[in-house]
């Protein structure tokens, strides 16, 4: 009963459930802004109605996911305070510093210019109501930065020093913090992948009203635009993900090793890339797999000769550096985390290279199940984020803070079991009735599809009835 009731395992639960759960409007609300800023700027500049409907239509969609997101946020934070008060104590001078920058100065940018393109339509000038939109996506692109700075402070802790006496780790150097490399490698990384997921949900919707042969003016350039940022930002993710993995290569080697189950510190053709692999029950010895040789090895190091440490031999190293213990994440998570992550993004991309070759020179797909194929894909890169992020941070256990603290040692000491389970329960009955709202209000959106196109008046081209996009 002890090892059901574990505040220590109810703890990781309630924070890995609640922040995915908060993960799943982060991305489409990154998107959805910077997509509803590209139609308004289409607008402005062509004064076409179609596009001033993609604007008022998709602003919709961006708005209710921004409201989720703040919603479900909130929540986050409570759970540092109740569940991880020895973490929060440790790294609170660090870790807060880039928290209160992105509260302080992104989030009041989000919360100003939003309530100004808002309420905004017929009271400032175009351009300058244009602005206001492009400056609400500058919030969201700006807020993830400094949340990514604070999450990679985990990763590679750097810009600190501890306070013995205190048991703390102390900020020397914000620069060094928002500097961090795995922050400029996750950043782009992170925003071109949310765009993915926007991108995704354009297509969804549009390929849903094409399919009944409604809204063809307007969701025709839609799922256009959608088709090619998919295919753009994924190229886009591919690259900075490499990036990315070459920081992690050089900051947390037993990552890397864990993403390919690799136990054995291995060279050039031997550093190969397993596409499947079966082993026996403790993932120690590979019975079967499928394999590309010098991949990893050039994932790991750019070059094909580049060593690749392997589990045992980081594992020795570890118990040196950081004394006893067992410094190996769990296997089999970090492998097919990585491998989905990898498999679900490429599936995304493919379908959108196909959606564009059949929908070339004006074409319709002849199959409806090409058109069910368009509006199911949607999820595909939202989950490659989601594993994508269980492989961030599955990956660096059993630290909570790489190399300064463990998961084990950051719970709340004076919190029960017990006490953890009946907010979890608390969370997902509260949880379970705002995904039911928004489902419903984006479903009753999506599938109402654009309103008629406005009236506009002559002389400052703007609607000339006040616009309403909540």
């Amino acid at each position: 009963m002890n090892g059901i009731l574990s505040p220590l395992v109810l703890s990781q639960w309630q924070f890995g459930l609640t922040t995915i759960y908060h993960f799943l409007f982060i991305p489409i609300t990154i998107g959805m802004a910077t997509t509803t800023a590209v139609f308004q700027t289409a607008w402005f500049r062509t004064a076409k109605p179609k596009y001033l409907q993609l604007t008022q239509f998709f602003g919709k969609i961006f708005l209710i996911n921004f409201a989720m997101g703040v919603v479900t946020g909130i929540v986050q934070e409570f759970q540092f305070g109740m569940n991880w008060s020895t973490y929060s104590r440790f790294v609170g001078d660090v870790f807060g510093a880039p928290l209160a920058m992105e509260g302080l100065l992104a989030f009041f940018l989000e919360a100003t210019f939003i309530g100004l393109w808002i309420f905004g339509w017929d009271k400032i000038s175009r351009r300058a109501h244009l602005a206001t939109i492009w400056l609400t996506a500058a919030g969201t692109i700006i807020s993830a930065f400094f949340i990514l700075a604070a999450n990679a402070f985990m990763q590679n802790p750097v810009g600190y020093t501890i306070d013995k006496a205190r048991g703390r780790a102390e900020l020397t150097d914000i620069w060094a913090v928002l500097t961090n490399k795995v922050a400029l490698a996750a950043f782009p990384h992170t925003i071109v992948a949310s765009f993915m997921v926007s991108a995704a949900l354009v297509i969804c919707i549009a390929a849903w009203h094409l399919s009944r042969n409604q809204h063809q003016d307007t969701m025709r350039p839609a799922l256009k635009f959608g088709l090619w940022t998919m295919v753009g930002s994924g190229i886009l993710t591919v690259l900075t993900g490499d990036q990315l993995g070459l920081a992690m290569v050089s900051t947390q080697p037993m990552k890397m090793a864990a993403a390919e189950a690799l136990y054995k510190t291995s060279t050039g053709a031997d550093a190969s890339f397993s596409i499947f692999t079966l082993g026996t029950p403790d993932g120690v010895n590979e019975l079967f797999s499928i394999r590309i040789p010098y991949l990893l090895s050039f994932l790991s190091t750019h070059t094909l000769n580049g060593t690749v440490e392997g589990i045992n031999d980081l594992q020795a190293q570890y118990q040196t550096l950081y004394g006893p213990g067992d410094y190996t994440p769990i296997i089999w998570i970090t492998y097919w985390a990585f491998r989905w992550m990898i498999g679900l993004g490429m599936l995304a991309v493919i379908i959108s290279i196909i959606g564009l070759w059949v929908t070339r020179k004006g074409r319709s797909p002849r199959h409806t199940w090409m058109w069910r194929v368009a509006v199911w894909a949607f999820p595909l890169p939202l989950a490659a984020m989601i594993v994508g992020w269980i492989f961030t941070e599955m990956g660096r256990q059993p630290w909570i803070v790489f190399s300064l603290l463990k998961t084990k040692d950051a719970v709340s000491p004076n919190v029960t079991g017990l006490d953890v389970l009946i907010s979890i329960l608390a969370f997902t009955a509260i949880y379970g009735t705002l995904a039911v709202v928004e489902f419903r209000l984006l479903k009753r959106a999506a599938q109402k599809g654009p309103d008629d196109a406005p009236a506009l008046d002559e002389e400052s081209g703007r609607p000339a009835e006040t616009v309403t996009v909540y």
